[in-house]
């Protein structure tokens, strides 16, 4: 969907794990981030090491329900 919804965008991704002071724990929750590069990096960016979102999560989940992934023949399950 964000392939097809946002005309092929390139991708940041950042996977998120246990920092290294809890590497005694049993359980941690790892996650994966994809971040579509939709804007130009700018200096909060550059600075920070952080991006900012300018989307509302309702409308990006609004947008992304309502794209038509079945023209490439893609399921969207």
């Amino acid at each position: 969907m964000l392939y097809v919804g946002l005309d092929n965008p390139d991708f940041n991704y950042v996977i998120r794990t246990a920092p290294a002071e809890a590497a005694g724990v049993k359980y941690y929750h790892w996650y994966l981030s994809v971040i579509p590069r939709l804007t130009r990096v700018a200096g909060f960016e550059l600075g920070s090491g952080m991006f900012i979102n300018t989307v509302l999560p309702e409308h990006a989940t609004t947008f992304l329900r309502s794209v038509n992934v079945e023209q490439l023949g893609v399921a969207a399950d």
